[in-house]
């Protein structure tokens, strides 16, 4: 197994950052090298983070947060309380959404359909950058 860790900024608000073409560069540098098949594990270390598969720039991924905001409230009803307002709904989020996704590779490309992509979502305002981790699973 081939793993890395990857710095993303997150600017300090909510958001979804898509992945896909960091995870389709590391692939590609790691396919080549195992006959192109096996899996893309993406992992966030962080408690407060989550990983999803979604379509993004049509709308979904602010379509996501609104519905977070609905779900999880950035008030005081938490008994997690550290951090800004509303911070351990921050803490909530991983059951949710999870920490990880896995992702087959068919010949060097990761088999996303369509409109599919790899994105980061963190509700986390008080932490302005995250790591991710790639790992590469040959078959």
């Amino acid at each position: 197994m081939r793993s890395e860790l990857i710095d993303v900024g997150t600017g300090g608000r909510e958001v979804v950052f898509d992945l896909t073409s960091k995870c389709e560069e590391f692939v590609t540098a790691q396919a080549h090298q195992a006959q192109g098949d096996g899996l893309l594990h993406v992992f966030v270390p962080h408690a407060t983070a989550g990983i999803a598969i979604l379509e993004t720039g049509a709308g979904s991924d602010t379509d996501l947060l609104a519905v977070l905001e609905e779900l999880l409230p950035r008030d005081f009803r938490w008994q997690h309380r550290h951090g800004t307002a509303g911070h351990g709904r921050d803490h909530v989020l991983p059951a949710l959404i999870p920490p990880y996704a896995s992702i087959p590779v068919i010949g060097t490309r990761l088999a996303l359909g369509t409109w599919q992509s790899i994105c980061l979502v963190d509700t986390n305002v008080d932490n302005p950058q995250r790591q991710v981790r790639l790992s590469w699973l040959p078959s």
